[in-house]
């Protein structure tokens, strides 16, 4: 079956042309209401993203995903591979967020706060206009011979992007190894550090390649993202929109002329101009409906309203709007699917912010030896032997630590030369030793002990342990 004609865009993504190679996009620079929003929005969240692996609370990064080390700070709280149900909830609390903005907004955040599109739009191109110029002298120089003015302004931009792309991939490496670590290794020289060398240019050559080639191919191709639109996104989603009854009217679209009544003549508002196709940072055309390449930048609509005052039209042909809204004048709507969204993602967070405040700083382990049994001493003292591990999650060493049994006489015995010993900060202390308790405790050959962790006579931790012995006592 042929596809219909006001169809067939949908039959190739915008960035391929008919001959399946790739269609380079040169968008206009934008400019407009929304584009000032989104300049201050991408300044802030390119300040954090800069800052915070730099920043410190209580001592701790204020975000650092160490993935190797399994060591995670979000928001200056730590995550150890103990808390890792943590960072599992706090990662589906993130899906659910995006979901629910998504059902609501559309793909509001890929235009707004992606990073993707914040240092490719308001970094890279920006950089792009200042040294090439816009839209028609990017396509002219393309087409240029290889001359002296070609190839000095390709070679400084291509040497920009490599410097930012290489500072970028500095930044990402310290939310991976920490800032700390991070700044050392500079310190001490490449030379000492290759280990963080590679890495670094590596992720210098990935930023470089995707901000300097792949571009928007990331949020088209790359990104699934976009493909959950499909799904999440129904007819009372705000999105980009234009609006087609207004725009194509009867005869649909005509270009303008002065002193002509489009509207007896049955001709929408919409003229034809291809600005807002021209504007696009993924090359669509926004008239052809709700497409995944829209990452909702609202350049668009900036354009149009731009063109709108200028033939004298009233603005908002393109504008964000639901097809429902378009389509019968409806406005949003808090619908029971966004209801369910909210209820599940509040009783998240209140799940998350409960394990927050009920965790310990101090989290200690106390197993059994495997394959030991007990051990019978004078006097009717049973001996078992365990293997412990606490791990210290604050910013500050924990001093003079000691192991005591509550409520049941007995000692304990660690595999040293002092029963005390230190917890560094953010760091693990782990070891072995006895625990030995008369026999006359132990009924049915076992006994649940507890043992309390102190630290200078303050008690931070307790565990509990299965003592074996003999299975009646006589």
């Amino acid at each position: 079956m042929e596809t219909p004609e006001n169809e067939k865009f949908r039959d190739s993504i915008g960035t391929i042309n008919e001959e399946g190679k790739r269609a380079w996009v040169y968008p206009k620079k934008p400019s407009g209401k929304y584009y000032e929003w989104r300049k201050i929005v991408s300044y802030i969240l390119l300040l954090f993203l800069f800052a915070a692996p730099f920043v410190k609370i209580n001592g701790n990064q204020f975000l650092l995903f160490n993935v190797l080390e399994r060591r995670f700070n979000i928001f200056g709280f730590p995550f150890w591979p103990q808390d890792f149900h943590m960072v599992v909830i706090s990662m589906i609390i993130g899906v659910i967020f995006v979901t629910l903005f998504t059902v609501a907004f559309g793909r509001i955040f890929c235009g707004w706060i992606c990073p993707q599109t914040i240092f490719m739009e308001m970094v890279f191109r920006r950089i792009e206009y200042w040294i090439e110029g816009d839209r028609g002298k990017q396509m002219r120089l393309d087409k240029q011979a290889w001359d002296a003015e070609k190839i000095k302004k390709r070679i400084l931009k291509w040497s920009v992007f490599l410097l930012i792309s290489f500072i970028i991939a500095n930044v990402f490496l310290a939310y991976l190894i920490g800032s700390d670590e991070l700044i050392q290794d500079i310190l001490d020289g490449p030379q000492k550090h290759l280990g963080t060398l590679f890495p670094l240019l590596i992720f210098t050559a990935v930023f470089y390649f995707v901000f300097a080639w792949f571009r928007e191919q990331v949020c088209i191709i790359a990104c699934p993202y976009g493909r959950l639109q499909g799904v999440l996104l129904d007819d009372k989603s705000i999105v980009v929109a234009y609006d087609h009854k207004r725009g194509e009217g009867e005869n649909g679209r005509k270009k303008f002329r002065k002193n002509e009544d489009r509207a007896e003549l049955g001709f929408g508002d919409c003229i034809d101009c291809l600005q807002c196709v021209h504007v696009c940072p993924t090359g669509i055309d926004i008239r052809n409906g709700t497409q995944l390449e829209c990452v909702n930048c609202t350049a668009c609509i900036d354009e149009c309203d731009t063109i709108m005052e200028k033939v004298n039209l009233p603005k908002g042909l393109i504008r964000y709007a639901s097809e429902a809204n378009i389509e019968k004048k409806e406005k949003f709507k808090f619908t029971p699917r966004l209801k369910g969204y909210t209820a599940v993602l509040g009783i998240l967070i209140a799940v998350l912010i409960g394990m927050l405040l009920l965790r310990n700083d101090v989290e200690a382990n106390i197993l059994r030896l495997r394959g030991q049994l007990y051990e019978k001493k004078a006097n009717n003292i049973i001996s078992n032997v365990f293997t412990y591990k606490v791990v210290n999650k604050t910013t500050e060493e924990i001093p003079h630590v000691q192991f005591r049994i509550r409520k049941v006489p007995g000692t304990i015995k660690l595999v040293s030369t002092t029963n005390e010993f230190i917890i560094p900060k953010q760091g693990i202390a782990e070891g072995t030793l006895f625990i030995e308790i008369p026999e006359d405790e132990i009924e049915n050959g076992r006994k649940k002990l507890t043992i309390d962790v102190y630290s200078e006579e303050k008690l931070i931790e307790t565990a509990t342990v299965n003592f074996m012995g003999p299975s009646s006592y006589n």
